[in-house]
């Protein structure tokens, strides 16, 4: 088993290992005093793998309930938190229970806000089930909803127990799902690491899932330990996303995934930086080149003017400014501050 340890103000373990989800009971017995566990997962994970993780969880002695929500990202809203909330609290959930994050991105980001925000906060443990959440989302401590206004505009940071990735579970998703996680990859060489970038160039990265996996959760585990509130350095882990939410605002929340939705955002924004003299020649097309061989869109209908509109909602707004991650060249980022009034100018491209 690959073990990577995150040293935030809440320490925790992230286990790599195939087959682990028969043994997550096994693990979390070994990290709680709890009685009881809700599962909480979506109703595409539900059939596939909700059972495996309560039989595991119930051979250790767990009490074990089941919240499953609507899959999608129009599904993560408020509503459905309270919905989450009702049945912790029909379940008789204390302050020594876990909350069980089953699935991708979203059903992470909520349970995670669930936990964070039920009885003042309670534990919980991230299984994710996609490789965007297995990369990305399930590290670092993120928790959230989207508002109609914007994306993750209401959440908190709380760090899980645990992070358990099963690479396993990559093996029921659909294309589009491990497309979508391969924006998150992508976005790791570009910001922190050429090597990785030009691996991903010249390999085929399905081929070696359980080593791409470790070395993006290192990338994020690096950071988050040094930013654990995204006060400076974290920030960089949003290259393309300015862009990408904004996308994704546009396209109501469902025409679009995440991780395609960042793919645009990065090479809008290294073109841009490109145009700006602030990014070496050439880099746009490499990241071009490399989404497209991932199956990953680089290119959006929508305008200047509509990307910096949605752009205002965004959480990373601030005094008046937005600050898009730009690169100097690939594996070198940078934030760049940009007046609010002048974001539209600066993301036109000639």
């Amino acid at each position: 088993m690959k073990t990577v340890h995150v040293s935030t103000g809440k320490p925790y373990d992230i286990f790599i290992e195939r087959g682990l989800l028969d043994s997550c009971g096994k693990l979390l017995r070994g990290l709680t005093q709890a009685t009881r566990v809700t599962i909480v997962c979506d109703t595409n994970v539900a059939p596939i793998y909700k059972q495996r993780v309560q039989s595991s969880l119930l051979t250790q002695g767990f009490s074990v309930n089941t919240h499953i929500f609507p899959a999608g990202e129009q599904n993560k809203t408020l509503d459905t938190i309270a919905s989450i909330y009702s049945s912790l609290a029909d379940f008789r959930m204390t302050r020594k229970d876990v909350i069980v994050a089953l699935g991708g991105g979203v059903c992470g980001d909520m349970a995670g806000f669930a936990a964070a925000s039920y009885l003042r906060g309670i534990d919980f443990l991230q299984i994710p089930t996609s490789l965007l959440a297995q990369v990305d989302s399930s590290v670092g401590g993120k928790t959230g909803v989207d508002l109609p206004q914007g994306k993750n505009l209401v959440g908190a940071f709380h760090q899980p127990l645990a992070v358990l990735i099963d690479p396993d579970t990559l093996s029921t998703l659909p294309d589009e799902f491990m497309r979508d996680g391969m924006g998150e990859v992508i976005k790791y060489g570009c910001i922190k690491d050429a090597e990785f970038f030009e691996f991903l160039e010249r390999e085929n990265a399905f081929k070696r899932l359980e080593d791409v996996i470790e070395v993006c959760v290192k990338i994020k585990r690096d950071v988050v330990s040094r930013d654990e509130r995204e006060a400076g350095e974290r920030m960089l882990l949003n290259f393309g996303h300015t862009l990408g939410h904004a996308i994704e605002k546009l396209s109501g929340f469902g025409g679009i995934t995440h991780g395609m939705a960042v793919a645009v955002g990065m090479v809008m924004i290294a073109n841009i930086g490109e145009e700006r003299g602030i990014t070496e020649p050439g880099t746009a097309e490499r990241i071009a080149s490399v989404c497209k061989k991932y199956g990953l869109p680089t290119s959006t209908r929508f305008s200047a003017h509509e990307l910096a509109q949605a752009a205002m909602g965004d959480k990373k707004t601030a005094l008046g400014s937005i600050s898009p991650v730009m690169l100097k060249r690939i594996g070198e980022s940078l934030i760049r501050k940009t007046a609010l009034e002048d974001f539209e100018r600066f993301i036109t491209v000639p």
